[in-house]
């Protein structure tokens, strides 16, 4: 077993320092020569961890082909200290695949006392809104604008692995290094990644609000960092984020609208003014002018300027017709002066249109 230990080209301690402690976490990613662990072998385990502020990326190398017990066991009594084990797909892979070798070496190993982070987990919900073409960890670099030396995928390495072995070249070594250390790399950069899940779960402080071009915009502020703009919208709504910074903007929209009672059988309509009233109030209106209101008119019309709750909302809402899900909540000072509300309708809305 060769160990490898080097400090990392950029820590980007910023990446990662607004979801965890960097005395807390540790990065890992494994090198194998097949996805079935029964035939297949471990040739290659990283890690990354912080030390003085600086990255530092250990490797355990199975060099020979026959040290896989021996760099299975350095790696996991060395992460045995940390509370988080940050990867990409791990948990569909590495994971299983090293609780598969546990079970062939009969170790007493587990993964019970840290818990995965799983990159991949965190950010495939997110892959249509951020425009992604795929989720490979290349793939997510390349949008973060982090370009590798490494050009190799890790299919690719398996049969450089194996030549190695044959006939073992400091070349080909590098290359089988090099691939894992960039992989350990990229998953520090990924980790900013993490703040559009954290967006999208409504971790933000509404600012302020106003008017701008017949829209109502909230300003929201972020206690983390969004890499990459983001952007989307629809149904008159946009979100925008990035940085620090994010906004949502509803349009307003003038027109009359109708607020239908629940209970219509409590309810008269009167077919002449097109409005339904209470029977309380309904029994001074002489018979021939009233009739039983139906669910479809018993309803009362009010013209005024709206925004858009997508669907039955935070609130009881007014409506284009019955058939309509889409509701709409009257600007009024009752509701613009209500930070509570207001609060819980950004929060509304963003849940609506970012989990799609």
């Amino acid at each position: 077993m060769q160990i490898i230990t080097n400090k990392a080209r950029d820590n980007k301690l910023i990446q990662i320092k607004d979801y965890y402690s960097p005395s807390d976490f540790v990065l890992f990613d494994i090198e194998t020569t097949g996805f079935a662990a029964a035939q297949t072998v471990i040739y290659l385990i990283g890690c990354g961890y912080y030390e003085d502020n600086e990255l530092v990326i250990k490797q355990w190398f199975n060099e020979d082909g026959k040290s896989e017990l021996e760099i299975i066991t350095a790696f996991m009594d060395f992460i045995s200290q940390y509370k988080y084990l940050i990867n990409y797909n791990g948990n569909g892979f590495d994971i299983p695949y090293l609780e598969k070798k546990f079970e062939e070496y009969g170790l007493s190993y587990t993964f019970d006392n840290i818990e995965s982070v799983d990159l991949y987990k965190i950010i495939r919900p997110y892959k249509d809104l951020l425009h992604l073409d795929n989720l490979k960890q290349k793939t997510l670099e390349h949008f973060l604008g982090i370009n590798r030396l490494d050009k190799y995928s890790g299919g690719d390495l398996i049969k450089i692995y194996k030549e190695y072995l044959d006939k073992p070249e400091d070349k080909k070594e590098q290359l089988l290094l090099q691939h894992n250390f960039e992989d350990i790399e990229g998953l520090i950069y990924n980790c900013c990644l993490m703040s559009y899940q954290r967006f999208a779960e409504g971790k933000f402080t509404l600012q302020a609000m106003h008017v701008k071009n017949n829209k109502l915009q909230f300003n929201l502020l972020l206690d983390y960092y969004i890499p990459k703009r983001l952007s989307t919208g629809r149904n008159g709504i946009t979100i925008t984020g990035y940085q620090n910074e994010a906004t949502i903007s509803v349009a307003i929209v003038e027109d009359e609208l109708k607020f239908f009672f629940d209970n219509y059988k409590e309810y008269y309509y009167l077919p002449a003014e097109d409005r339904a009233i209470h029977k309380s109030v309904a029994t001074y209106v002489d018979q021939s002018y009233r009739e039983k209101a139906m669910k479809d008119n018993c309803y009362v019309r009010k013209s005024g300027y709206f925004i858009t709750q997508l669907d039955n909302g935070i609130i009881h809402g007014y409506k284009k017709s019955y058939e309509d899900t889409e509701t709409y909540i009257e600007l009024v000072d009752s509701f613009l002066q209500d930070k509570d509300k207001l609060n819980e309708y950004v929060h509304y809305i963003l849940g609506k249109m970012i989990n799609l």
